[in-house]
C-alpha cells in the first residue's frame, strides 16, 4: 500500500512559476530514457503524490491522468537508446530534460531538478534536489509522468520483442531480461555502450 508523504513541499520557490523535472529509465538495458517537466498550479495537491518509485502502478496510472489534467503545463520527451549510447546515459537524461522543458505550453521562470547533476536550460535558473521527487511535488508529479510514459512505450515494444519479457521488466536488468539477451542477443532497443551480460562479449 502507497503512504501519504506528509514531508512533500508544494514548492521549492512558491514566488515564481516553476517546473520540477525527473527522468525515468536510467538504469535500464533497453528502450529511452523518458523525462517529464511538469509546472503545477497554486493549490495542487493529492495524497498519494509522492517519488513514482514508491507507489503502486494502479496510483501511478491514476495520478497521471490527474496531473495531465490539473497541471498548468506538462510535457514528456525522450532519448533513444543509439544516442545514449552516442553520448552516455548521464547527458540522455539531461537532454531528455531539456527537450520536455522546450515542449512546455508555458516557459517556467526557475526549474526545480531531481537529482545533483544538471545543464543550464537557457536563461532560466535552477536548483538541484537530492531526492527530489520525494520533496516537490512538481518533481513527483513529473517523476510520474516520464515513469507511466515509459512504463507504457515498454509495454507496446514487448509486443515486438516477447523475448525480453519488457511488459514485465520495463528494460530494467531482470534476471529474466539478462537470461533473453543470452539466448536471443541484443535487439535495436538495447544500450550496447552497458554492461549487458556479465562478463560477456556480445558484439
Amino acid at each position: 500500500m502507497t503512504r501519504k508523504n506528509d514531508s512533500i513541499q508544494p514548492f521549492a520557490n512558491p514566488h515564481c512559476l516553476e517546473a520540477g523535472c525527473d527522468e525515468a529509465g536510467r538504469g535500464c538495458l533497453a528502450g529511452p530514457v523518458f523525462a517529464a517537466a511538469v509546472i503545477l498550479p497554486p493549490h495542487f495537491s493529492h495524497p498519494l503524490l509522492n517519488d513514482s518509485k514508491q507507489m503502486t502502478e494502479k496510483n501511478r496510472i491514476l495520478l497521471r491522468c490527474i496531473i495531465e489534467k490539473q497541471a498548468v503545463t506538462w510535457a514528456v520527451a525522450w532519448v533513444e537508446a543509439e544516442e545514449i549510447d552516442r553520448i552516455n546515459i548521464l547527458n540522455a537524461s539531461i537532454l531528455a530534460m531539456h527537450k520536455a522543458i522546450t515542449l512546455l505550453s508555458v516557459k517556467p521562470q526557475h526549474l526545480i531538478i531531481d537529482g545533483n547533476r544538471f545543464r543550464p536550460y537557457f536563461d532560466i535558473p535552477h536548483t538541484c534536489y537530492v531526492k527530489g521527487d520525494s520533496r516537490f511535488a512538481a518533481i513527483s508529479a513529473a517523476s510520474v509522468l516520464a515513469k507511466t510514459h515509459r512504463d507504457a512505450y515498454m509495454e507496446q515494444q514487448s509486443l515486438l520483442y516477447p523475448h525480453y519479457h519488457w511488459h514485465q521488466n520495463k528494460g530494467y536488468p531482470t534476471q529474466a531480461h539478462r537470461a533473453a539477451i543470452a539466448i536471443w542477443g541484443v535487439s535495436p532497443l538495447h544500450r550496447k555502450s552497458f554492461h549487458l551480460l556479465p562478463d560477456a562479449t556480445l558484439f
